[in-house]
């Protein structure tokens, strides 16, 4: 097995504990058996639904990243707005990033950084829901639960939940976000986890000189069914099951493993964050279409400049490393990386020498998918307070996500009520991009 745990846990001001963590020994099934879901996609594929062979890694910066001290640093502005990291050039002429970005600004060519992405939820949870489902839900913080359900598992249902070849799932979760889950779509189109005790459910006890002998396969096999659907109704080895045996027995699993991975390659991504994105780089080669990585400590209320030296310098050479590498293995085109979080923090400094919640102006940056990159699109005003040009929304962020992915953005499905509702209904795809 291979784990990933980063040596912190990171505590937001709402009380919320999170930790950054993987642990691969194999991949969770979530809610029901491998081969229901393999059904589900091939069910999807029937119906006519596009199965488009480009993926998405979306890093999750929780806590609320900064968007100044990030994409946007604002030297111009007075003392107590501008970055407090300062600035570094970048191999776009006259755009600079954060100070902790160096490695970044080398690949910003390859890169876009919105400065314009806004919305109008300031709480951890509300924000997070907005962003990641491309709908408000102002109960979220209050205890409620999610109403929308997120991109990915929008993914997973309009391709359905996995590789019609590889058996690789569509949508894996490396950490925990918040509202990440199916939510009326139903558990068949939850994330994979790949943490805690769901792993065993790709490792086998059964010696391989006995594959062949089904009645000791689905000897092995039961336990795991028993934990992931109680139902009672998958029965026989049919098709389904058999590719859940060829998913668990062939060569997908040697996509969580770095020893199977250019040393090199594995020492310029380094390590943590760096790992998961690496893993996250080769379940999309292996055929996943949507993986979340989840990178917190981003709640930065007092002493930004330390929480900033700390967080950020690891993200610039994970990132940069995930850039580069796209490129040289030619995924530019077949991979979209987008960098975002919650929300953004509050232009000024605060007393604490740390910024606030500030939902009006986030942090936003993609790169690869086959968009238009080496370029800033949108601007924020002379504080860093709000857009100056137009806003660029949450589900305008779905609407280009869904282009990359070819999906149709007027996708419907049935909610809880059985009424088919648009998974977008006002976003259009950041024209820049197209």
């Amino acid at each position: 097995m291979l784990t990933f745990l980063s040596r912190k846990t990171f505590r937001d001001c709402d009380g919320q504990t999170r930790r950054d963590f993987l642990k691969v020994g194999g991949l969770g099934l979530t809610g029901m058996g491998l081969p229901a879901l393999l059904q589900a996609r091939a069910e999807a594929a029937s119906t006519g639904a596009t199965v488009k062979e480009t993926s998405v890694v979306w890093l999750w910066l929780g806590g609320g990243p900064t968007h100044v001290e990030t994409f946007d640093p604002k030297m111009t502005a007075p003392s107590e707005y501008r970055s407090v990291t300062g600035e570094v050039a970048t191999r776009l002429p006259g755009v600079t990033l954060g100070g902790n970005f160096e490695r970044m600004a080398d690949v910003a060519d390859k890169m876009s950084f919105v400065r314009s992405f806004a919305h109008t939820n300031s709480g951890h949870g509300g924000g997070t829901h907005y962003v990641m489902t491309g709908y408000d839900n102002r109960n979220i913080d209050n205890g409620g639960l999610p109403s929308r359900p997120s991109i990915g598992s929008i993914v997973s249902k309009a391709r359905g939940a996995n590789h019609p070849h590889t058996g690789m799932p569509t949508y894996v979760r490396v950490g925990n976000i918040g509202s990440d889950g199916p939510a009326f779509l139903g558990t068949a189109y939850a994330p994979f986890q790949t943490n805690g005790p769901a792993r065993k459910n790709m490792e086998l006890t059964t010696s391989s000189d006995r594959v062949g002998e089904r009645r000791e396969l689905l000897t092995q096999f039961d336990r795991y069914r028993r934990q992931a659907d109680n139902s009672g109704i998958m029965e026989g080895l049919n098709a389904f099951e058999q590719q859940a045996f060829s998913l668990v027995l062939g060569s997908a699993p040697e996509a969580f493993d770095l020893k199977k991975e250019n040393p090199k390659t594995v020492e310029a991504y380094g390590k943590d964050l760096g790992e998961q994105l690496l893993v996250a780089r080769r379940l999309c080669e292996a055929g996943c279409g949507f993986v979340t990585v989840s990178f917190g400590g981003w709640d930065m209320h007092g002493n930004i400049k330390q929480a900033m030296d700390r967080n950020g310098p690891k993200v610039d050479r994970a990132v940069s490393a995930f850039v580069n590498d796209l490129h040289a293995r030619g995924l530019q085109d077949r991979v979209l990386l987008v960098i975002t979080g919650e929300f953004g923090r509050t232009p000024r400094i605060n007393r604490n020498a740390g910024r606030d919640h500030w939902a009006p102006l986030s942090t936003l940056a993609l790169a690869g998918g086959g968009l238009r990159m080496g370029q800033v699109i949108g601007r924020s005003d002379s504080k860093a307070f709000r857009p100056e040009s137009a806003p660029i929304g949450p589900q305008d962020l779905m609407a280009t996500v869904f282009d990359v992915l070819g999906i149709d953005r007027k996708l419907q499905f049935n909610n809880q009520g059985g009424r088919p509702v648009y998974m977008i209904e006002n976003g259009n795809p950041i024209s820049e991009l197209i």
